[in-house]
């Protein structure tokens, strides 16, 4: 068995390529247009790591999506919690928990899709702003 990719709905394709791509850092593998089936896909990897994949699905018709469309979260490692979450604040992101242990940070896609960043190693070493920030929203 091999693990191919997370498939996530999105309302907004270039909102969720700009969090996923610009804000996450992730790259974009591969897309698929497909017409007859009104729907675009685009399979997103995070670099140094391409085989394991999000896949992105924007069908064409608008349609709403609840929680039930849903599921828990994606996670990512990061070699620094502090840039990662920093450079998506700047472009607008709540950081729903703020990695005020120097380990984990929560956040969401344009379409509330819970995404978790973990620190790769050890914990960094707990610093302001981000240890004496709350929590915002759900996580």
């Amino acid at each position: 068995m091999k693990y191919l990719h997370t498939m996530v709905r999105v309302s907004d394709l270039e909102a969720s390529l700009d969090f996923y791509c610009a804000g996450l850092g992730l790259v974009e593998q591969r897309r698929v247009e497909v017409e007859a089936g009104r729907f675009t896909l685009i399979f997103l990897g995070a670099p140094g790591n391409p085989d394991s994949q999000v896949e992105l699905t924007y069908n064409w018709d608008p349609e709403a999506y609840t929680g039930g469309r849903n599921f828990g979260h994606l996670a990512y490692q990061v070699e620094d919690i502090y840039t990662a979450c920093q450079r998506l604040m700047d472009r607008g992101v709540a950081i729903n928990r703020p990695p005020r242990d120097g380990r984990m940070a929560f956040v969401r896609s344009p379409d509330g899709i819970s995404i978790e960043l973990l620190q790769s190693g050890e914990a960094l070493p707990a610093t302001e702003p981000w240890s004496s920030m709350e929590n915002v929203g759900e996580w």
